[in-house]
Protein backbone atom coordinates (compact mmCIF):
# COMPACT_ATOMS: atom_id res chain seq x y z
CA UNK A 1 0.00 0.00 0.00
CA UNK A 2 1.17 3.54 -0.72
CA UNK A 3 1.86 5.51 2.45
CA UNK A 4 -1.06 7.98 2.75
CA UNK A 5 1.31 10.56 4.28
CA UNK A 6 3.36 10.64 1.06
CA UNK A 7 0.17 11.37 -0.88
CA UNK A 8 -0.70 14.17 1.59
CA UNK A 9 2.67 15.96 1.37
CA UNK A 10 1.62 18.31 -1.51
CA UNK A 11 -1.49 19.28 0.50
CA UNK A 12 0.62 19.87 3.62
CA UNK A 13 3.00 22.05 1.62
CA UNK A 14 0.20 24.13 0.13
CA UNK A 15 -1.47 24.70 3.51
CA UNK A 16 1.80 25.70 5.21
CA UNK A 17 2.48 28.20 2.40
CA UNK A 18 -1.08 29.52 2.68
CA UNK A 19 -0.72 30.00 6.44
CA UNK A 20 2.64 31.70 5.87
CA UNK A 21 0.98 34.07 3.40
CA UNK A 22 -1.81 34.88 5.87
CA UNK A 23 0.79 35.47 8.58
CA UNK A 24 2.63 37.89 6.31
CA UNK A 25 -0.55 39.73 5.28
CA UNK A 26 -1.68 40.08 8.89
CA UNK A 27 1.83 41.00 10.06
CA UNK A 28 1.47 38.49 12.88
CA UNK A 29 4.13 36.44 14.65
CA UNK A 30 2.68 32.99 13.99
CA UNK A 31 5.89 32.04 12.18
CA UNK A 32 9.58 32.82 12.66
CA UNK A 33 12.30 31.74 10.27
CA UNK A 34 14.38 29.71 12.70
CA UNK A 35 11.44 28.03 14.41
CA UNK A 36 10.05 26.99 11.03
CA UNK A 37 13.51 25.75 10.04
CA UNK A 38 13.59 23.61 13.18
CA UNK A 39 10.13 22.16 12.51
CA UNK A 40 10.76 21.40 8.83
CA UNK A 41 14.17 19.88 9.62
CA UNK A 42 12.57 17.56 12.16
CA UNK A 43 9.84 16.66 9.68
CA UNK A 44 12.29 15.81 6.89
CA UNK A 45 14.45 13.81 9.28
CA UNK A 46 11.41 11.94 10.57
CA UNK A 47 10.43 10.98 7.02
CA UNK A 48 13.92 9.68 6.26
CA UNK A 49 14.10 7.71 9.51
CA UNK A 50 10.61 6.45 8.80
CA UNK A 51 11.87 4.61 5.73
CA UNK A 52 13.73 2.28 8.07
CA UNK A 53 11.31 2.26 10.99
CA UNK A 54 8.32 1.34 8.83
CA UNK A 55 10.19 -1.77 7.69
CA UNK A 56 10.71 -2.69 11.35
CA UNK A 57 7.07 -2.04 12.19
CA UNK A 58 5.79 -4.04 9.23
CA UNK A 59 8.09 -6.95 10.13
CA UNK A 60 6.90 -7.03 13.77
CA UNK A 61 3.20 -6.61 12.89
CA UNK A 62 3.49 -9.32 10.20
CA UNK A 63 5.11 -11.71 12.66
CA UNK A 64 2.30 -11.17 15.17
CA UNK A 65 -0.31 -11.41 12.40
CA UNK A 66 0.73 -15.03 11.78
CA UNK A 67 -0.76 -15.87 15.19
CA UNK A 68 -3.95 -13.83 14.74
CA UNK A 69 -7.10 -14.84 16.56
CA UNK A 70 -9.51 -14.05 13.71
CA UNK A 71 -9.35 -13.89 9.91
CA UNK A 72 -10.95 -10.57 9.02
CA UNK A 73 -11.99 -9.68 5.49
CA UNK A 74 -11.65 -5.90 5.33
CA UNK A 75 -15.18 -4.62 4.73
CA UNK A 76 -16.47 -1.10 5.31
CA UNK A 77 -17.96 -1.91 8.75
CA UNK A 78 -14.64 -3.47 9.82
CA UNK A 79 -12.81 -0.42 8.50
CA UNK A 80 -14.94 1.77 10.79
CA UNK A 81 -14.21 -0.56 13.72
CA UNK A 82 -10.48 -0.35 12.93
CA UNK A 83 -10.74 3.45 12.91
CA UNK A 84 -12.14 3.46 16.46
CA UNK A 85 -9.62 0.88 17.71
CA UNK A 86 -6.74 2.81 16.16
CA UNK A 87 -7.91 6.07 17.69
CA UNK A 88 -8.32 4.39 21.09
CA UNK A 89 -4.77 3.03 20.81
CA UNK A 90 -3.47 6.44 19.84
CA UNK A 91 -5.10 8.07 22.86
CA UNK A 92 -3.35 5.71 25.28
CA UNK A 93 -0.03 5.91 23.44
CA UNK A 94 -0.24 9.71 23.55
CA UNK A 95 -1.34 9.87 27.17
CA UNK A 96 1.40 7.50 28.37
CA UNK A 97 3.95 9.41 26.26
CA UNK A 98 3.28 12.32 28.62
CA UNK A 99 3.50 10.24 31.79
CA UNK A 100 6.58 8.11 31.09
CA UNK A 101 9.84 9.92 30.49
CA UNK A 102 11.13 7.12 28.25
CA UNK A 103 8.39 7.83 25.72
CA UNK A 104 8.41 11.56 26.46
CA UNK A 105 12.04 11.71 25.31
CA UNK A 106 10.76 11.10 21.78
CA UNK A 107 7.41 12.84 22.01
CA UNK A 108 8.76 16.05 23.60
CA UNK A 109 10.21 16.97 20.20
CA UNK A 110 6.69 17.68 18.96
CA UNK A 111 6.13 20.08 21.88
CA UNK A 112 9.47 21.87 21.65
CA UNK A 113 8.29 24.73 19.41
CA UNK A 114 7.15 27.91 21.12
CA UNK A 115 5.01 28.65 18.07
CA UNK A 116 1.79 26.94 17.08
CA UNK A 117 1.30 26.66 13.36
CA UNK A 118 1.00 24.05 10.62
CA UNK A 119 4.77 23.61 10.45
CA UNK A 120 4.64 22.55 14.12
CA UNK A 121 2.61 19.52 13.01
CA UNK A 122 5.64 18.43 10.99
CA UNK A 123 7.98 18.66 14.00
CA UNK A 124 8.12 14.92 14.57
CA UNK A 125 10.41 12.56 16.44
CA UNK A 126 13.27 10.61 14.93
CA UNK A 127 13.37 8.03 17.71
CA UNK A 128 9.72 7.25 18.49
CA UNK A 129 9.35 4.01 16.55
CA UNK A 130 12.73 2.70 17.64
CA UNK A 131 11.79 3.29 21.29
CA UNK A 132 8.73 1.07 20.84
CA UNK A 133 5.84 3.50 20.29
CA UNK A 134 4.38 1.24 17.58
CA UNK A 135 3.82 -1.51 20.16
CA UNK A 136 0.67 0.28 21.36
CA UNK A 137 -0.97 -0.97 18.15
CA UNK A 138 0.45 -4.51 18.16
CA UNK A 139 -2.79 -5.94 19.52
CA UNK A 140 -4.58 -5.00 16.28
CA UNK A 141 -2.73 -7.43 13.99
CA UNK A 142 -2.95 -9.99 16.80
CA UNK A 143 -6.76 -9.91 16.76
CA UNK A 144 -6.81 -10.12 12.96
CA UNK A 145 -6.33 -6.75 11.24
CA UNK A 146 -3.69 -6.93 8.52
CA UNK A 147 -0.44 -4.99 9.11
CA UNK A 148 -1.02 -2.94 5.95
CA UNK A 149 -4.36 -1.64 7.19
CA UNK A 150 -3.10 -0.96 10.71
CA UNK A 151 -0.17 1.08 9.36
CA UNK A 152 -2.43 2.88 6.88
CA UNK A 153 -4.96 3.79 9.58
CA UNK A 154 -2.17 5.15 11.79
CA UNK A 155 -1.10 7.36 8.88
CA UNK A 156 -4.65 8.57 8.24
CA UNK A 157 -4.90 9.61 11.90
CA UNK A 158 -1.69 11.65 11.59
CA UNK A 159 -2.99 13.30 8.43
CA UNK A 160 -6.13 14.39 10.29
CA UNK A 161 -4.02 15.83 13.08
CA UNK A 162 -2.10 18.11 10.70
CA UNK A 163 -4.83 20.74 10.27
CA UNK A 164 -5.50 21.16 14.00
CA UNK A 165 -2.09 22.82 14.50
CA UNK A 166 -3.21 26.35 13.77
CA UNK A 167 -4.31 29.53 15.52
CA UNK A 168 -6.17 30.78 12.46
CA UNK A 169 -9.20 28.59 13.24
CA UNK A 170 -11.13 29.53 16.35
CA UNK A 171 -13.78 27.28 17.88
CA UNK A 172 -15.90 25.24 15.48
CA UNK A 173 -19.62 24.34 15.82
CA UNK A 174 -20.45 22.81 19.21
CA UNK A 175 -21.39 19.40 17.80
CA UNK A 176 -18.01 19.16 16.06
CA UNK A 177 -16.09 20.32 19.14
CA UNK A 178 -18.01 17.75 21.22
CA UNK A 179 -16.95 14.77 19.07
CA UNK A 180 -13.73 15.61 17.27
CA UNK A 181 -10.29 16.90 18.11
CA UNK A 182 -10.07 20.50 16.89
CA UNK A 183 -7.53 23.35 16.80
CA UNK A 184 -9.02 24.70 20.03
CA UNK A 185 -8.70 21.36 21.84
CA UNK A 186 -5.19 20.75 20.55
CA UNK A 187 -3.96 24.23 21.40
CA UNK A 188 -4.68 23.28 25.00
CA UNK A 189 -2.56 20.15 24.57
CA UNK A 190 0.44 22.19 23.40
CA UNK A 191 0.07 24.84 26.12
CA UNK A 192 2.37 25.12 29.14
CA UNK A 193 -0.01 26.75 31.62
CA UNK A 194 -0.36 24.49 34.66
CA UNK A 195 -4.07 23.79 34.13
CA UNK A 196 -3.44 22.69 30.56
CA UNK A 197 -0.51 20.32 31.16
CA UNK A 198 -1.04 16.76 29.89
CA UNK A 199 -4.62 17.35 28.79
CA UNK A 200 -6.47 16.62 25.53
CA UNK A 201 -4.50 13.63 24.23
CA UNK A 202 -6.96 12.80 21.45
CA UNK A 203 -6.00 11.87 17.93
CA UNK A 204 -9.21 12.26 15.95
CA UNK A 205 -11.98 11.84 18.56
CA UNK A 206 -11.93 14.08 21.64
CA UNK A 207 -14.48 11.77 23.25
CA UNK A 208 -11.66 9.62 24.70
CA UNK A 209 -10.44 12.55 26.80
CA UNK A 210 -13.96 13.19 28.00
CA UNK A 211 -14.45 9.52 28.87
CA UNK A 212 -11.15 9.16 30.73
CA UNK A 213 -11.06 12.53 32.49
CA UNK A 214 -8.26 14.29 30.61
CA UNK A 215 -10.32 16.92 28.78
CA UNK A 216 -9.94 20.65 29.44
CA UNK A 217 -11.55 23.34 27.26
CA UNK A 218 -9.58 26.27 25.89
CA UNK A 219 -10.33 29.29 28.07
CA UNK A 220 -7.11 31.17 28.79
CA UNK A 221 -5.02 31.94 25.69
CA UNK A 222 -2.39 29.20 25.45
CA UNK A 223 1.35 29.75 25.76
CA UNK A 224 3.29 27.14 23.81
CA UNK A 225 6.45 25.11 24.26
CA UNK A 226 7.86 23.02 27.08
CA UNK A 227 7.67 23.73 30.81
CA UNK A 228 11.42 24.25 30.51
CA UNK A 229 12.17 25.32 26.94
CA UNK A 230 15.33 24.05 25.28
CA UNK A 231 15.82 27.27 23.26
CA UNK A 232 17.51 25.76 20.22
CA UNK A 233 16.67 25.39 16.54
CA UNK A 234 19.44 22.86 15.90
CA UNK A 235 17.62 19.71 14.71
CA UNK A 236 20.17 17.37 16.30
CA UNK A 237 19.77 19.05 19.68
CA UNK A 238 15.98 19.05 19.32
CA UNK A 239 15.97 15.34 18.44
CA UNK A 240 18.19 14.13 21.27
CA UNK A 241 17.97 16.78 24.01
CA UNK A 242 15.73 14.84 26.39
CA UNK A 243 17.65 11.60 25.81
CA UNK A 244 20.79 13.48 26.80
CA UNK A 245 19.07 14.82 29.91
CA UNK A 246 18.06 11.30 30.89
CA UNK A 247 21.67 10.19 30.47
CA UNK A 248 22.80 13.01 32.76
CA UNK A 249 20.27 12.04 35.43
CA UNK A 250 21.38 8.42 35.19
CA UNK A 251 24.85 9.57 36.30
CA UNK A 252 23.49 10.83 39.62
CA UNK A 253 24.47 8.76 42.64
CA UNK A 254 20.93 7.81 43.65
CA UNK A 255 20.90 4.01 43.51
CA UNK A 256 19.73 1.64 40.77
CA UNK A 257 15.99 1.94 41.47
CA UNK A 258 16.07 5.73 41.29
CA UNK A 259 18.04 5.55 38.06
CA UNK A 260 15.24 3.49 36.56
CA UNK A 261 12.69 5.98 37.86
CA UNK A 262 14.52 8.78 36.04
CA UNK A 263 13.94 6.82 32.84
CA UNK A 264 10.37 5.57 33.26
CA UNK A 265 8.66 7.83 35.80
CA UNK A 266 6.81 10.99 34.66
CA UNK A 267 8.86 13.89 33.27
CA UNK A 268 9.77 16.20 36.13
CA UNK A 269 10.17 13.42 38.69
CA UNK A 270 13.29 13.67 40.85
CA UNK A 271 14.55 11.62 43.77
CA UNK A 272 14.95 14.72 45.96
CA UNK A 273 11.69 16.49 44.92
CA UNK A 274 13.72 19.35 43.44
CA UNK A 275 11.52 19.26 40.32
CA UNK A 276 7.79 18.99 39.74
CA UNK A 277 5.77 16.70 37.50
CA UNK A 278 2.82 17.99 35.47
CA UNK A 279 0.41 16.36 37.92
CA UNK A 280 1.96 18.25 40.84
CA UNK A 281 1.90 21.53 38.92
CA UNK A 282 -1.79 21.02 38.09
CA UNK A 283 -2.62 20.13 41.69
CA UNK A 284 -0.80 23.22 42.92
CA UNK A 285 -2.72 25.37 40.44
CA UNK A 286 -6.14 24.11 41.59
CA UNK A 287 -5.17 24.37 45.26
CA UNK A 288 -4.26 28.01 44.73
CA UNK A 289 -7.62 28.63 43.07
CA UNK A 290 -9.45 27.23 46.10
CA UNK A 291 -7.61 29.55 48.49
Amino acid sequence: MTDPILIAIPVFTFLVLLELYLTYKMQSDHYTKMDTFGSLSMGIGSMLVGLASKVLIYFVYSFVFQYRIFDFEMTFPLLIILFFLDDFSYYWFHRISHSSRFLWASHSIHHSSQKYNLSTALRQTWTGDFSGAFLFWIWLPFIGFSPEWVIAMKAISLIYQFWIHTEFIDKLPKWFEFIFNTPSHHRVHHAVQDQYLDRNHAGVLIVWDKLFGTFVPEIEKPVYGLVKNINTHNPLRIAFYEWWQIAQDMKLKTGFVNKLKYVFYPPGWSHDNSRMTSAKLRDQYYQNIKK
